[in-house]
C-alpha cells in the first residue's frame, strides 16, 4: 500500500518518546553528531576535534582510548543555538547519547564573544549501552553563541559513544516537506544524490515527495534508476520539462507542492551537482518545523575541491553593484574551517548570529506560503532568481537565514571561468533585480559597465565584452524576452560566442597558434596606481599596434586586465585548470566592440529607467502561476 503522509509522520523515526511509555512528551530530532562524513574525501575533523589520544570512529560511533579528549566544537558537530533561539519556539535542547565504559561527558557553549563554557556535565563508570541525557536551556543565545559535546577519558578508561542526537520538544504540527531538484544531462550526479538519500533512514523519512525536474536525457533510462525508485516508492517523482534553467527546475518544486499540499508545507530545494551531507535535511527540516514565522532557510557551502573551505557563513548582494556572493558584515568569507583565526587563534566558526540578503538553492528550505504572498520565481533561466525571490519574500515578511552547520559541497566558485554564457545572465539578471530592489543609480551603473567592458575589450575577452554588452542591450529591451524562460536566448548567446576565438578552452597542451616550447610564463608587475590613465594608454598602444610581449603563457590568478593587455598574443590559465584560452589581438573586433559599447552606455543612460518601469508592470505576470502553467506545458 502507498505510505500516506500520516503513515510517514507516524512512523518517522526522528520523532522519539519515552521507550518505557512514562507519559514524556514527544521530543524531535534536531540533528545527530556524527563523526565521519558521507565520503572519504571528507576530512574528520570537520565533525569531531581529537585533542588528544587516540580514537576509533565510524559514521555513527566513537571509541576514545584511555587518556583521549574529543570536541564537538567543529563545523558539523555544533548545534546552532542562537538561531534556535532567535527563530524558534524551542525553549530547550538535549543531547542524548548512548555510552559504554567510563569516562566525562560535558555539553559546553559559547556565545557572541566566542570562549567555551560547561553548561552540564556527567561522568559515567562501567556503563552498559547507557542512554545519557544532557540537557542545555535556550536562553543565553541572542547575539550568538553555539552548543557542542565535550568527552574525555581518564588513564585506565575506556568510552564508547554512538547514536548522538540533538532533540527538542515536538512542535504542535509538523510541516511536510517535499525535495525538488533539477538535473540536466547529469545522470551521475543524479543517481549518487538519491543513493545518499535512499541510505540514511533520517533524512528520507524527512521528505514526503521527491521531485526529479529533469531537463535533458531523462533519468529514467539509466541502468541504476529503477533499482533507486523502488527504495522511495510512490514517493519519488520524474518531472520533465523544457530546458528551463535553475529557476524552472527549482521553482517547479514549489508548483507541484502548491497543486498537492497543505497550506503549511515545506518545500526543498538541492542543486544535483554537489556531494550531499544528508545531514543537511535532518537540520534544515527540523528548524522548519520549529520556526514562529514562515521563513526561508538556506544551508552552507562547502567548496568539493578544496572540502574544508567554506564559501561564506551568510551572504547578500550588493544589488546596486549588480555583485551577487558578497558576505554579510561578521561573516567568515573563503574560510578554512581547520585553520585557526589569526585573530582568535581558534577556529572560524561562526559565533555571531548573522541576517543573509539571500540563499542559493544548493541547499534550501522555502514555506509554501512564500507563494501566496509573492508568487514564483522570476523566469530569468540561470542567475540570480534566488536573490529576486529572497528580496521579494523579505518585503513581505518572510526573511531568510542560513543556518550553521547545515552544508553540502559544491563546485568552487572560483574554479568556474567567468568568460561564459552564464556571464550574460549574471550582469541581465542582476540589472534586473537591482531595477525590481535598488535604488538603481543609473551613473554609477553605466560607470561600472563601461569600466567591465573596457577592461574585457583590453585584455583581449572579445566574446565576454560582446556576451555583456548582450545582456545590457536586452535588459534594455525590457521583460518580453523573459516570457519564453530563457532557452532561446540561452542558444542565442552560446552561438554568438561561438564566433570569438578566446572563449574556447584547449587542452595545455595544444594551444593554437602558440607552440609550448616558445611560451614562457610571464608574471605581472605592481598594479597601476592610475588605472584610467593607465587604461587609456594601453588602448593608445594597442591602437598603435604596439605590445610589451609578443607571446607569454599568463597563470589565472595574474591575468589582470592591465597584464594581458601588454600582450599581442597570450594563453590565459582557464579558471577550472582544466586547460587554457588563447587571446589574440584583434584590432577590428577593438574598435567594433569600442563603438557598440559606446552606444549601448549611452542607450543604457537614457533610457533604463523606462526599462525599469517595465520590468515592475510586467512582474506580477513574470512570476504568475499561469505564466509557469504555460511554460511547463502543464495545461492548467
Amino acid at each position: 500500500m502507498p505510505q500516506t503522509r500520516d503513515d510517514l509522520i507516524r512512523h518517522d523515526p526522528t520523532d522519539t518518546s519515552a521507550a518505557n511509555g512514562d507519559g514524556a512528551a514527544a521530543r524531535t530530532l534536531a540533528g545527530r553528531w556524527h563523526f565521519t562524513g558521507p565520503d572519504e574525501t571528507v576530512n574528520d575533523a570537520l565533525y569531531a576535534a581529537v585533542t588528544g589520544g587516540p580514537v576509533t570512529r565510524s559514521r555513527t560511533s566513537l571509541t576514545l582510548a584511555p587518556g583521549t579528549r574529543v570536541s564537538g566544537n567543529a563545523f558539523f558537530g555544533r548545534f546552532p543555538a542562537t538561531y534556535w533561539q532567535r527563530w524558534t519556539d524551542a525553549d530547550e535542547v538535549r543531547v542524548e547519547l548512548t555510552v559504554t565504559g567510563s569516562g566525562r561527558l560535558s555539553a559546553a557553549a559559547s556565545d557572541v564573544r566566542g570562549p567555551a563554557r560547561v553548561v552540564t556535565a556527567r561522568t559515567v563508570s562501567d556503563a552498559d549501552r547507557e542512554r545519557v541525557v544532557l540537557a542545555a536551556p535556550l536562553d543565553l543565545y541572542a547575539d550568538g553563541g553555539a552548543i557542542w559535546v565535550e568527552l574525555e577519558t581518564a588513564d585506565g578508561q575506556r568510552l564508547t559513544v554512538e547514536d548522538v542526537r540533538w532533540t527538542v520538544a515536538a512542535p504542535a504540527s509538523r510541516r511536510p516537506t517535499s525535495l525538488a531538484f533539477a538535473t540536466y544531462n547529469r545522470p551521475d550526479y543524479c543517481r549518487d544524490l538519491l543513493r545518499a538519500l535512499a541510505a540514511d533512514d533520517v533524512a528520507r523519512a524527512r521528505l514526503e515527495r521527491i521531485y526529479i525536474v529533469d531537463h535533458g536525457d531523462h533519468v529514467t533510462a539509466q541502468d541504476w534508476y529503477a533499482e533507486i525508485a523502488a527504495e522511495f516508492g510512490d514517493r519519488l517523482q520524474h518531472t520533465p520539462q523544457p530546458n528551463l534553467g535553475s529557476s524552472g527546475g527549482c521553482n517547479r518544486g514549489l508548483y507541484e507542492v502548491a497543486r498537492h499540499a497543505s497550506e503549511n508545507a515545506n518545500v526543498m530545494f538541492l542543486d544535483d551537482d554537489i556531494l550531499l551531507e544528508p545531514e543537511v535535511v535532518v537540520r534544515l527540516t527540523a528548524f522548519g518545523d520549529h520556526v514562529t514565522r514562515p521563513m526561508i532557510v538556506g544551508g552552507q557551502m562547502i567548496n568539493i575541491f578544496h572540502p574544508t573551505v567554506l564559501l561564506a557563513d551568510a551572504q547578500r548582494t550588493d544589488i546596486d553593484g549588480i555583485q551577487p556572493g558578497k558576505p554579510m558584515p561578521h561573516a567568515y568569507d573563503d574560510a578554512d574551517l581547520l585553520v585557526p583565526d589569526p585573530a582568535t587563534g581558534r577556529p572560524p566558526l561562526q559565533e555571531r548570529r548573522l541576517d543573509a540578503g539571500y540563499t542559493a538553492w544548493w541547499a534550501c528550505l522555502m514555506p509554501i506560503e512564500l507563494v501566496d504572498r509573492v508568487g514564483y520565481m522570476l523566469p530569468v533561466w540561470g542567475q540570480g532568481e534566488d536573490a529576486d525571490l529572497c528580496a521579494r519574500a523579505r518585503k513581505n515578511g518572510i526573511p531568510t537565514i542560513i543556518l550553521p552547520g547545515a552544508a553540502v559541497w559544491h563546485t568552487d566558485f572560483s574554479m568556474k571561468d567567468l568568460d561564459d554564457v552564464k556571464t550574460y545572465f549574471i550582469r541581465r539578471n542582476y540589472l534586473i533585480v537591482a531595477a525590481l530592489h535598488g535604488k538603481f543609480p543609473v551613473g554609477a551603473l553605466t560607470r561600472r559597465l563601461g569600466s567591465e567592458i573596457a577592461q574585457c575589450i583590453l585584455d583581449m575577452r572579445y566574446g565576454l565584452a560582446a556576451t555583456i554588452l548582450s545582456a545590457v542591450e536586452d535588459f534594455l529591451d525590457g521583460p518580453d524576452d523573459l516570457f519564453d524562460g530563457g532557452a532561446e536566448r540561452l542558444q542565442d548567446i552560446a552561438k554568438m560566442r561561438s564566433r570569438y576565438p578566446e572563449t574556447q578552452r584547449h587542452p595545455a597542451t595544444d594551444a593554437p597558434g602558440a607552440p609550448s616550447n616558445r611560451l614562457e610564463i610571464v608574471t605581472p608587475g605592481p598594479p597601476p596606481r592610475l588605472p584610467a590613465a593607465a587604461a587609456v594608454g594601453l588602448a593608445a598602444a594597442r591602437l598603435r599596434g604596439r605590445h610589451r610581449f609578443q607571446l607569454g603563457e599568463v597563470a589565472h590568478d595574474e591575468a589582470h586586465w592591465w597584464h594581458v593587455a601588454r600582450f599581442r598574443t597570450a594563453v590565459v590559465t582557464d579558471a577550472s585548470q582544466e586547460g587554457v584560452r588563447v587571446r589574440r589581438h584583434d584590432q577590428d573586433a577593438t574598435v567594433e566592440l569600442s563603438v557598440r559599447a559606446a552606444r549601448t552606455l549611452l542607450r543604457f543612460s537614457r533610457t533604463a529607467q523606462d526599462a525599469r518601469r517595465r520590468y515592475f508592470e510586467a512582474l506580477p505576470e513574470l512570476t504568475g502561476r499561469a505564466n509557469w502553467s504555460r511554460l511547463y506545458e502543464t495545461g492548467e
